[in-house]
């Protein structure tokens, strides 16, 4: 849906960085969840896709896309500047930004409904 609505190359690249994405945001360690909070669990999904590069096109707008739909389909309202998302994923890659940190810019910009 991302590529129909801006265009570029439809097609993935690589499955495994998909697949990853099936058990990633519920992986627990000593019993204890890994990615506790909605927008850890956002940022796995941004970060993953982002930096993954499972598609041919496209990966830092899905990847921004899936983290938006993920906090509002659990009852999130996310809002942001014009251009601020297309500049926070250019500085995903960038700075290499962990889970907290795009957990944290993810809380600032969406309010729970």
């Amino acid at each position: 849906m991302v590529i129909d609505s801006t265009g570029g190359l439809h097609g993935v690249r690589d499955r495994q960085v998909l697949l990853l994405l099936e058990d990633l945001p519920g992986q627990s360690v000593f019993g204890a969840e890994l990615y506790s909070s909605v927008f850890d669990k956002a940022a796995v999904y941004a970060r993953t896709i982002i930096m993954g590069h499972p598609f041919l096109d496209g990966n830092k707008r899905t990847g921004m896309s899936a983290a938006v739909v993920f906090l509002e389909d659990n009852g999130g309202k996310f809002s942001a500047k014009e251009g601020e998302v297309e500049h926070f994923a250019l500085e995903i890659i960038r700075k290499k930004h962990d889970i907290p940190v795009i957990a944290k810019w993810l809380k600032t910009r969406t309010k729970q409904m």
